[in-house]
């Protein structure tokens, strides 16, 4: 594992966000969802491709809080632009378990 300095931590925007919508995303090479999320005032509101459906349906997942990385360069994923990463743990069956606030916390909230 590689260490890194605070500075380093710090320049890595974690912020927390409410899923407003879930769609299919049916040209992604593995199955996906486009999902788009308000992460504030400050930040807006920032589409991504998350590959988390084996564990999560399209209906369950809107107005949940997440937490993305809001400061990553856009990113060309098939025809769709992902401007955040939605941050997740893997199992070891390949599944993503999403990272999230155990409370509700205001959009744009700073992990730190």
């Amino acid at each position: 594992m590689k260490t890194i300095s605070w500075q380093d931590f710090e320049q890595v925007e974690l912020r927390v966000g409410t899923i407003l919508s879930v769609d299919d995303f049916s040209e992604a090479r593995q199955p996906a969802y486009i999902v788009t999320t308000d992460f504030g005032p400050d930040i807006g509101i920032k589409k991504s491709s998350a590959q988390i459906t084996d564990l999560y349906k399209r209906e369950d997942l809107v107005g949940r809080q997440v937490v993305g990385v809001v400061n990553f360069p856009a990113k060309q994923i098939g025809p769709m632009m992902s401007e955040c990463l939605i941050t997740g743990f893997y199992r070891e069956d390949g599944a993503v378990v999403l990272a999230v606030p155990d409370r509700q916390v205001p959009n744009g909230a700073k992990l730190g």
